[in-house]
């Protein structure tokens, strides 16, 4: 399996399960729920902070952008 364990948890309906290929409840895809693994040299950080203050900048300025 992967080093973050068995557990998967449906997309679509939020169940948890074991089962890796769908939900068996409403067959929905399944993902790990577990977060990534923190690292503090961060290499997309950058990125990811750039993009939450686009999204902030584009919400408050009435954009018509997208919100989250």
């Amino acid at each position: 399996m992967g080093r973050r364990g068995l557990l998967r948890r449906c997309v679509s309906c939020g169940r948890y399960t074991l089962n890796t290929q769908k939900c068996p409840y409403c067959g929905g895809p399944v993902r790990s729920p577990h977060p990534a693994k923190f690292s503090p040299e961060d290499p997309y950080g950058k990125y990811r902070r750039l993009m939450k203050l686009r999204a902030t900048s584009e919400s408050s300025s009435g954009g018509g952008g997208s919100t989250t």
